[in-house]
């Protein structure tokens, strides 16, 4: 019950925030990269939220991380099996570069390269939160004074989209939010105890694949309608926000014990963003292909049997 309020909550408000963007024009991969993504993310959020006021640190990293692995092994190589996917220049050189980034940031923390040793401490989540939203208003800022530039003289859609209505899709969104993850949080950590399963391992599974549903429903439905900007910059800009406003968020809320076994996840997901850049250059360049989205989703399987095994 809790996912699927989760996912219903994700979609209502995904689907509001975009109707408010697309009445004053604004392009799909502007859209993916702030508003869908952040909109994609609130599972994570709300789980965040509830998990950090519960102590339940294990559920936080492995939410993140698990979704992030889900985004970039399964789901992007998904999309890339349905449609081979280009990479522009800017995700090329921008986007994953920095995520590889994100990743060994918080890998830095954690081992206390950066910080106390196996904590983040209520400073570090402030610092993660600043890099997160100087992330997305970067290229925001920029992406509108290039449509203020094509198109100052284009008014916005007032026919077609309801801005009530939309305001109000994104408030029930919140809402079917907030239980939907109280519910996940609540009785996934009922199961970890009752089968001797840790915090860490229910997070970077149930609960990191269950909060990348969202993910996976927009970029598969975003690919099929031919908007592909949209489903990379949802996803990607996703995987940032898990690792920077995510954890920053819990950390904020109550500083986090990192235990040593995230490592392995983290060089699983440094290596794999690393690859997906290195893809980006390599067979058809600026193309994610066929061959190397099953490359992709391999590589989530083979993480997923060494994890459960």
């Amino acid at each position: 019950m809790g996912f699927a309020l989760i996912i219903f909550g994700a979609d209502v408000l995904v689907t509001g925030a975009s109707n408010i963007a697309k009445k004053y024009r604004i392009p799909d991969v502007v859209i993916g990269l702030t508003i869908v993504s952040l909109g994609t993310s609130f599972p994570e959020m709300m789980i965040t939220i509830t998990s950090a006021k519960n102590e339940y640190h294990d559920l936080i990293f492995g939410n993140a991380l698990g979704s992030n692995i889900v985004n970039l092994g399964l789901i992007l190589g998904i999309i890339a099996l349905i449609k081979p996917v280009y990479l522009d220049r800017e995700t090329k050189n921008i986007h994953l570069p920095l995520a590889i980034m994100a990743t060994a940031v918080l890998a830095f923390m954690g081992n206390g390269l950066i910080g106390e040793h196996l904590m983040i401490s209520r400073l570090q989540g402030w610092l993660l939160i600043s890099m997160s939203v100087l992330y997305f208003t970067v290229p925001a800022y920029k992406s509108l004074q290039r449509i203020q530039l094509t198109k100052h003289n284009t008014r916005p859609d007032t026919a077609s989209i309801s801005m009530p209505k939309s305001l109000l899709l994104i408030a029930l969104g919140f809402i079917a939010l907030k239980f939907g993850a109280d519910f996940a949080v609540d009785n996934a950590k009922i199961i970890g105890e009752a089968v001797g399963i840790p915090d860490s391992i229910i997070g970077l599974t149930i609960v990191g694949m269950g909060t990348a549903l969202p993910e996976l429903t927009t970029s598969i439905t975003a690919t099929l309608k031919g908007t592909e900007g949209l489903a990379i910059g949802n996803l990607i800009g996703s995987c940032i926000l898990n690792l920077f406003l995510i954890i920053g968020l819990g950390a904020v809320i109550n500083p986090l014990t990192y235990l040593p076994i995230f490592n392995l996840e983290l060089m699983f997901l440094f290596g794999l963003t690393f690859l997906i850049w290195v893809f980006s250059y390599i067979g058809k360049r600026n193309t994610l292909s066929r061959l190397e989205g099953s490359i992709l989703i391999l590589a989530f399987v083979g993480y997923m049997v060494v994890l459960l095994g």
